[in-house]
């Protein structure tokens, strides 16, 4: 038996808990991360990053080595009986303060890949096919005991072990789940078909809404075909796809990944336990795939988490901004159930018998959670909003805003021309934009915030503001008082 000590022991390598960890590691905090698992996920599972997610992957330094792996995809339309019908993207077009403006089509298992192999090279790598068997809180630390008989003592515990989290089940969080009967079949492959394949996402319509072909990265494509029983095979699932595409037909070339899933809602009762353990991704919340929420909901979890916990350890913040991921990640959570459930539930029902029209509806009017835009913390004004990714120059050279923020810190914003002389604390980074070109100083002519001061958090959302004549002011609140703030929700 051996006994090990590390800042937060985190069980579950998927990529909820390889992003905690390698954000973890980042921000200066030891972990352990264990998984039964041999490997990262080869195939399957998550298919799209949304637009959030790509922006915060821009701020962790991740965004370079995976965007050019996906494909970019912001267009919905709609078939029937071989006609096109009508083609949808206003949700995307219309987000302000945002370059990348859609999904990035990419499996799950590219995230899980890159984040594992992050994690490797500063020698944090994941303990394969190991599992935790026991695991204690005390008013100090987590006692955790190992499969493989070692103890690993820790400040935090991350249960991101999935929806059968062992860590939610041994504390007994209450996780009623629903089921509203809804059964999919998921196939990925390389396809053979006379119907041209565009990277779009197509809902054909028929009696039901039951069959989408989602475009993927290479040259594999996916379908969800909705069943509604569990005794089916591949071959009547393709039959139900050849039904929905007539005229047209298709075939596989070359099977992926092929699988079935039962839509389960549900939401845990506490994100937190003794303020100690926390829960994050499927382990709190689980919902219908409807939307692309899920991989893109635990991600955040992630960058909500992590800056809090080094916030505690390394400069003494109040031990109560812990309680603010749960404040701030379950109404996410509950919305991001509402939009998946009102999606997926269109596809079976429909007052008019156009499931396929209605969906697409549905997407516009929840297109804050489905584009990750929409999520705020707090009820009004900036504090709380994500900061915009506006262009800013330095000389004739242009960038983004999101490529100067750092993952590690705050972030102060200066959005003025006067000379200001600041004594910042090491965990806040100092950004004086100018509102017109001078030497070689950053500068812009986006008015989005001229002649502001603005506190960014870690996860680059607004955690204060003032006019740029007010930032001596605003700096000594937002020092002395951050960790004490409320923090409420709302998705627009």
């Amino acid at each position: 038996m051996t006994i090990k000590h590390t800042d937060i022991f985190i069980v579950g390598a998927g990529p909820v808990g390889l992003l905690c960890a390698y954000l973890a590691e980042l921000s200066g905090l030891k972990t352990i991360i264990i998984d039964k698992s041999k490997g990262p996920l080869e195939v399957g599972r998550a298919d799209a990053l949304n637009a959030r997610t790509l922006q915060l992957l821009e701020v962790a330094d991740l965004f370079k080595e995976l965007y050019p792996l996906g494909l970019p995809c912001n267009t919905s339309s709609v078939w029937q009986n071989g006609e096109f019908i009508s083609r949808q993207s206003s949700w995307w077009n219309e987000l302000e303060g945002c370059f990348h403006k859609h999904f990035l089509m990419l499996g799950q298992a590219y995230v899980e890949k890159l984040l594992d192999k992050k994690l490797s090279s500063i020698g944090a790598s994941v303990l394969r096919k190991t599992t935790i068997e026991n695991i204690q809180a005390t008013p100090n630390s987590c006692i955790s005991r190992l499969s493989n008989g070692d103890i690993i003592t820790s400040d935090y515990v991350i249960g991101a072990d999935g929806s059968r989290s062992f860590i939610r089940n041994h504390f007994n969080i209450p996780f009623e789940i629903t089921r509203p009967q809804i059964v999919w079949a998921v196939i990925d492959a390389v396809f053979e078909t006379d119907f041209k394949r565009v990277p779009e996402i197509i809902v054909f319509q028929s009696e039901t809404s039951d069959v989408a072909w989602i475009p993927r990265e290479g040259n594999i494509d996916r379908f969800y075909i909705r069943m509604d029983r569990k005794d089916f095979t591949m071959e009547e699932a393709m039959e139900r796809i050849n039904i929905a595409m007539t005229p047209h037909t298709i075939s596989i070339k070359e099977l992926v990944w092929f699988s079935q899933f039962s839509v389960k809602e549900s939401v845990a009762e506490t994100f937190l336990i003794d303020n100690r353990i926390i829960l994050a991704g499927d382990a709190c919340h689980i919902h219908s795939v409807n939307g692309g929420q899920g991989l893109n909901t635990g991600l955040a979890d992630a960058f909500n988490l992590i800056w809090k916990l080094k916030m505690i350890k390394h400069y003494g913040a109040n031990k109560n901004l812990l309680l603010s991921y749960e404040s701030e990640r379950k109404p996410v959570a509950l919305s991001v159930i509402q939009s998946s459930g009102e999606l997926v539930r269109s596809t079976k029902f429909s007052d008019t018998g156009t499931h396929a029209k209605d969906y697409v509806k549905i997407v516009e009017k929840r297109a804050g959670n489905i584009t990750g835009m929409g999520i705020r913390y707090g009820n009004s004004g900036l504090t709380g909003t994500r900061v915009y990714d506006i262009t800013i120059k330095q000389g004739k050279t242009s960038t983004r805003l999101y490529s100067l923020l750092n993952y590690t810190k705050f972030t102060l914003l200066y959005f003025g021309n006067e000379k200001i002389d600041l004594e910042l604390p090491e965990y806040i980074q100092l950004i004086q934009i100018h509102s017109s070109k001078l030497n070689m100083e950053y500068w812009t002519n986006d008015n989005s915030y001229k002649n502001q001061a603005i506190i960014v958090r870690p996860d680059s959302y607004i955690a204060s503001v003032s006019a740029s004549s007010e930032v001596h002011t605003l700096l000594s609140a937002f020092i002395e008082k951050y960790s004490k703030i409320e923090h409420s929700i709302s998705i627009s």
